[in-house]
């Protein structure tokens, strides 16, 4: 399974093309998160205070937890300050993302950063007493698989919380770039590797059902996104979006012309968002909870 980040993907004309999967994660996309890490911080969170005090009110006191795509560490620091007695690991696919995480660490002994896929690091620490995630478990090829997978590394009723995205069409912080660029609004019907691969609340469910995992709800949230702030927080929310979403891909592989042309288009887009100094659109999601199948010791 993989980490916490929606959008650099395959470049193609149409958002369903877009896609981001996990083998990707470990080269070019990582990569870039890491570089960007500071601002894709910033537009993550609105959904890292939701996702963090969910976790704040089923996580354990001791044991060991588990970071699924752990990124530069956020939700696992946050964590392991929170339970100084917990064992927090994190796990994630980019050498890049996992060397962020553990320069972040420094006075957290209790978090340890792992660069893995995080299926086989939850084998090798089971038993698992709580797994999360902030938006890495929807890159991966067969996630009924992943998700078996790391539920038997579970201790028996061990709670899972993870969030995602809604449908797409409810993410404007997408769909404004995609208007201007021209692209079609994909559907997001079954899963498909990607930052909404798991957005169909009724796929995801019967994932995780098939998976073994029980108890399964979907709490929604809309949630402040923001991707630029600062002298010039057009500009800066421009850099952010040469990287990170759904225009990253498109601007990367367009002629130099054409670049400008759509750079230019999306300039005026994000001037016309700009307020009090801050770019900011609406991510909408999910914060999901389920436990492994089985009665809790």
């Amino acid at each position: 399974m993989r980490g916490g980040r929606s959008g650099i993907g395959r470049i193609a004309a149409t958002p369903d093309a877009i896609v981001t999967t996990a083998s990707d994660w470990g080269g070019r996309v990582g990569a870039a998160w890491a570089i960007e890490h500071r601002r894709t911080e910033r537009a993550f969170a609105g959904i890292a205070a939701v996702l963090d005090a969910a976790i704040a009110q089923v996580a354990p006191v001791a044991g060991v937890a588990l970071d699924i795509g752990c990124g530069v560490g956020s939700t696992a620091l946050s964590l392991a300050r929170s339970r100084p007695g917990l064992s927090v690991v994190g796990a994630d696919l980019s050498g890049d993302l996992v060397a962020v995480a553990r320069s972040r660490a420094d006075g957290v002994p209790n978090a340890a950063f792992v660069h893995g896929d995080a299926g086989s690091v939850a084998t090798a620490r089971a038993p698992i007493d709580l797994a999360v995630s902030r938006h890495g478990v929807m890159f991966v090829a067969d996630p009924v698989a992943a998700f078996s997978t790391l539920r038997a590394a579970m201790r028996p009723g061990a709670p899972l919380l993870f969030s995602t995205f809604r449908a797409r069409a409810e993410n404007d912080w997408s769909t404004a770039v995609e208007r201007v660029l021209g692209l079609p609004t994909a559907s997001d019907t079954g899963y498909v590797p990607g930052p909404y691969g798991l957005s169909d609340a009724n796929v995801a469910t019967a994932i995780l059902a098939r998976a073994g995992w029980q108890h399964v709800r979907a709490d929604p949230y809309d949630v402040r996104y923001v991707v630029g702030a600062g002298d010039d927080a057009a500009a800066d929310a421009l850099a952010f979006y040469r990287r990170i979403g759904p225009a990253a891909g498109l601007l990367a592989a367009a002629a130099p012309d054409e670049r400008r042309a759509m750079e230019r288009r999306l300039l005026d887009m994000l001037r016309e968002r700009t307020h009090d100094g801050v770019v900011a659109f609406t991510a909408a999601i999910r914060i999901w909870h389920a436990d492994a199948a089985g009665e809790a010791a």
